[in-house]
């Protein structure tokens, strides 16, 4: 399904809330691409409808949809109270283990309301006419791929280092396990330069998001996708129906995928904030290589600090499966 899909296909519907919330939001899924709780979480552990919870005030509710560590969703009918709809999410947010964002919908907007601690609440509003606009649908992305982006107030430094520390947490997972640090250096820089890489939509349809929903899942799976893609990126090809381009510049000549769990899995799509040197650059040094992992995702230091030099960052230039993409 397409954005314009959508839109035609919600225009005028006048179903009650509970005929309409569920499919309201597996088209939502379908749209950017994301797998549906069913499809994430057929046990229901951390993406799901129906999520029962307690009422801090006593007493016990739902929220209609709810994904761990990203949002909580409340559907009402059209034309709804969302400020009613609001209150009533807020009442049991912390039995839902106080999630991110809290999210309501009369099916004609959705207002997504910040709820990180210590920041003051932000609200963004998503509605049928709009729908379509690439920055809506990239708002409703990082939604469900990296709520931690629309945290007010953050700063580019701030998305470095949580970057930085999601991947640490893998790194730290491998060597617990006797992986090769260089090895796990280098697979790890392949991976940041895909969550770069999707970001831009250099790699088409969310592919790499697809292959995080499922390695969360089946772990097996995440790593045999992970060599599929990193292989055909250094020649170019098709995986999953999709043709990725080729990218060239020493990255992915080499693939040598270790097996990771599903909660690394799961931190992998966390951590796709941005690239640490930048947006709109993959971190080389100067010969054209990949820079080690622990330059790459160093945490930039405070502004004062002293600082070891910053690895060149070379410009990703458009990619095809004949022409460079990583050019000085």
């Amino acid at each position: 399904m397409n954005p314009i899909e959508f839109q035609r296909n919600w225009i005028g519907v006048e179903l009650k809330e509970r005929s309409a919330s569920q499919e309201h939001f597996l088209d939502v899924c379908r749209v950017l691409g994301h797998p549906t709780p069913a499809e994430m979480d057929p046990i229901g552990e951390f993406f799901t409808f129906e999520r029962g919870a307690s009422k801090h005030s006593g007493g016990d509710g739902w929220a209609d949809v709810w994904y761990r560590g990203h949002f909580a969703w409340e559907y009402k009918g059209r034309r709804a109270n969302l400020k009613t709809a609001y209150d009533q999410l807020n009442l049991y947010r912390e039995s839902l283990e106080n999630p991110p964002l809290l999210i309501v919908s009369d099916l004609n907007k959705i207002e997504i309301h910040t709820n990180f601690t210590g920041t003051v609440k932000d609200v963004r509003v998503v509605d049928l006419g709009t729908f379509a606009e690439p920055a809506n649908l990239d708002v409703l992305r990082r939604v469900f791929t990296d709520p931690e982006s629309l945290k007010p107030g953050r700063t580019r430094e701030s998305v470095t280092r949580d970057a930085a520390t999601q991947f640490s947490r893998i790194a730290i997972g491998m060597q617990e396990r006797g992986v090769d640090p260089n090895r796990a250096a280098h697979y790890l820089v392949q991976l940041l330069f895909c969550l770069f890489a999707e970001d831009v939509q250099l790699l088409p349809n969310r592919v790499f998001s697809k292959m995080v929903a499922a390695g969360v899942r089946t772990p097996a799976q995440f790593d045999r996708y992970a060599g599929d893609l990193l292989t055909t990126m250094n020649t170019g090809g098709s995986v999953a129906y999709e043709d990725i381009p080729r990218f060239n510049g020493g990255l992915f000549n080499t693939v040598d995928v270790p097996s990771i769990t599903s909660g690394e899995s799961l931190i992998t799509g966390k951590g796709r904030s941005r690239l640490p040197v930048g947006a709109g650059n993959v971190p080389c040094t100067g010969d054209g290589r990949p820079a080690p992992a622990k330059r790459a995702l160093r945490p930039i230091p405070r502004r004062g600090a002293s600082r070891s030099p910053r690895p060149q960052a070379r410009r990703i230039r458009h990619p095809s499966h004949s022409q460079s993409s990583i050019a000085a």
